[in-house]
Formats: C-alpha cells, sequence, structure tokens
C-alpha cells in the first residue's frame, strides 16, 4: 500500500516544493494552512487552495482565531523591509527574525496535522524548512523536526513522522530542485504582505527574488506566476 502524506501548505517556495515531492512520492491525505492572524492569510489560502484544486487532493483552511491575541511578529503586521545587502549578515537576520517570529507557530500547526494524520492513516507531516531560515529560525532546524518526532511518539499512537525534502537547501537549491520535479510555481506566494502581488521588498520576497536570480529562473518565473511583484 502506498503510503500517505499530510502536507503543511502555506504557498510560500519551500512548502510548494515540498508539496510537489510529496505528491510525487506519496499520497496526499490531506493539504492544510492555517490563518492565524497573518497579514497574508487570504493569499496563502488562496494559493494552497489552488494547488490542492489542481492536484485534485483534498484541502482544508483551518482559522486559528487565538493566534490572532498573541499579537507578535507576523500577527502584529510589523514586517520590515529587508535589505537585499544583507541577506548573509547573521546579526542583522536575527533581527529580523525576531520582528516576524509568531511564538510556537509552527509546533501548532505540526500538532494539528498530527491529529489528522492519525485520524487519516497518514505516515508523515510534510512541512517546508530549509539551512537558509535555519540558521535564524530554530523551528526550521533538524534538531527540531528530532524532537518533535520524538514527542509524537508519545502523543499519537500511529507516531506519523514530520519530514522536509528541502531541509539541508538553501532558497538557490530549493528553486533549482523545484524546477527539476515541476513544482507549481504558478500559484506561489512567498510574500509576508497580503497584496494583489508580493511586495518584493519583505525578507521572504528578498530571498526568493536571489534564489530566482542566482538560477537563471526569474525571468522564466514571472511569465508563469499568476501574480508577481510589485514594480
Amino acid at each position: 500500500m502506498r503510503e500517505k502524506s499530510i502536507v503543511l501548505l502555506s504557498g510560500g517556495l519551500d512548502s510548494v516544493v515540498n508539496f510537489k515531492k510529496a505528491h510525487d512520492k506519496t499520497g496526499i491525505a490531506l493539504v492544510l494552512t492555517f490563518d492565524y492572524g497573518q497579514e497574508s492569510a487570504v493569499r496563502e489560502i488562496e494559493s494552497a487552495g489552488g494547488i490542492a484544486r489542481e492536484y485534485s487532493v483534498p484541502f482544508r483552511s483551518i482559522a486559528l482565531e487565538w493566534m490572532r491575541d498573541i499579537d507578535k511578529g507576523l500577527t502584529a503586521g510589523n514586517i520590515p523591509d529587508y535589505d537585499p545587502s544583507r541577506l548573509d549578515d547573521m546579526t542583522y537576520a536575527a533581527g529580523t527574525a525576531k520582528a516576524v517570529w509568531v511564538p510556537n507557530r509552527n509546533g501548532v500547526m505540526i500538532n494539528i496535522a498530527a491529529a489528522f494524520a492519525e485520524s487519516l492513516g497518514a505516515d508523515y507531516i510534510v512541512v517546508g524548512f530549509n539551512k537558509e531560515e535555519g540558521a535564524t529560525f530554530p523551528d526550521n532546524t533538524p534538531e527540531y523536526i528530532e524532537q518533535v518526532n520524538r514527542s509524537l511518539e508519545y502523543s499519537t499512537l500511529t507516531k506519523a513522522k514530520v519530514i522536509c525534502y528541502t531541509l539541508p537547501m538553501i532558497k538557490t537549491e530549493i528553486v533549482r530542485f523545484g524546477m527539476e520535479i515541476g513544482a507549481p510555481f504558478a500559484h506561489l506566494w512567498s510574500c509576508y504582505h497580503g497584496g494583489n502581488q508580493m511586495c518584493g521588498k519583505c525578507e521572504s520576497c528578498r530571498r526568493l527574488l536571489r534564489a530566482l536570480g542566482e538560477t537563471g529562473y526569474l525571468d522564466e518565473f514571472l511569465k508563469v506566476h499568476r501574480k508577481g511583484f510589485e514594480s
């Protein structure tokens, strides 16, 4: 019997590429996305839902109203523009990461996914992490996944495992990987804001733009992407 996955899909680069790899390797039991009060919630749900429809897989959007009360990071709307010349400046990156940090966001989402995984008989919970952001976001690291999986051995009977296909990669490598496997980049929403187009100025956009430029894929991306970047 083919293994099954639940995919946490925000619509960003990492989660879109992980979705496609999971779809190629496993059956998709469910795609989950969340509205926790972030400015980009509508765009993320639109992106994830569009991908789920394109691949004819089950999709569910979950509202986490109580997280709005945390009023920190992305839920507070304090999203800084990012200096593109400092993408590799770890001191600067640590400060901007703190500005968008939402306490235990990934932990909450993974635990919700774990409950669905046990209910639906899924073997894996697929997340979109990467080495580049793991340098400043502790919940994007191999150590985090290892500890979460240890916890799930006690909190679930079926012991579904959190996995990430892009965990050891930087963004440029993830773009190349996505190109190789035919990831649905047309639906991608990798911006912290929720405008009509991706802003091109927040950290998430800056890292995506650098990766697209370094792979030589930017022009092709703009041809296939539904919204593009603000000019």
